[in-house]
């Protein structure tokens, strides 16, 4: 009997050993970016959150023919995100476009970012932003649930503002300020190289 409890026990421990290796990955570049921060915090464009602060919400939100569909089904890549009315303007058309080119500059790591833009009324969109934003990931929000979600510095309006970056774990972990996603290409190289060194450091996603 001593003999089977011993195997049980050992089966267990190889158990143990198997799932330390495989998550040891995981856990290495969860404390590289959430604790040590790559380049010890230092960032050339965005402000680094707390990722535990700022988990994605439940949210009503959908598609733009109705169908439920929320920010938590992206989980697993890095989501750029941009929020605002669907009456986008000049600085909102330079962020989305900014967004597709940021995406591209990442090469192959490209695939492990999706890009979605969070419309927070129910008017239809102008058919040319559909067809020049394809690929872009539009989902309809409620204002008040996003508004209340995103950090701020100032008032609710600034949420246009910025582009905000999501981590694969559902956590909302970085803000880039007013015009650091936009058409001025000195910016979107700094944007560029704050995604390209959490990408380097994080094998989530």
């Amino acid at each position: 009997m001593d003999a089977d409890v011993e195997k049980i026990q050992l089966s267990r421990l190889k158990m143990l050993g198997v799932l330390a290796v495989c998550a040891a990955p995981l856990l290495a570049s969860y404390f590289t970016y959430y604790v040590i921060k790559p380049q010890g915090g230092a960032t050339n464009a965005g402000t680094l959150i707390d990722p535990r602060l700022y988990p994605i919400p439940a949210m009503a939100s959908t598609t733009l023919d109705g169908q439920p569909q929320t920010l938590e089904q992206f989980k697993g890549k890095w989501i750029m995100l941009k929020v605002g009315p669907s009456d986008c303007q000049q600085d909102c058309q330079d962020q989305l476009f900014a967004m597709r080119q940021l995406r591209t500059m990442q090469g192959k790591e490209m695939e492990r970012i999706e890009r979605v833009w969070l419309i927070t009324d129910q008017q239809p969109l102008d058919t040319v932003m559909l067809r020049v934003n394809d690929g872009t990931r539009m989902l309809r929000a409620p204002a008040a649930t996003v508004a209340g979600w995103l950090p701020l510095e100032g008032n609710a309006d600034q949420v246009t503002e910025h582009v905000y970056l999501i981590d694969p774990l559902g956590n909302l972990m970085m803000r880039f300020p007013k015009g650091a996603v936009s058409s001025d290409l000195v910016q979107v190289k700094r944007v560029h190289k704050d995604i390209a060194k959490l990408l380097k450091a994080s094998a989530i996603g």
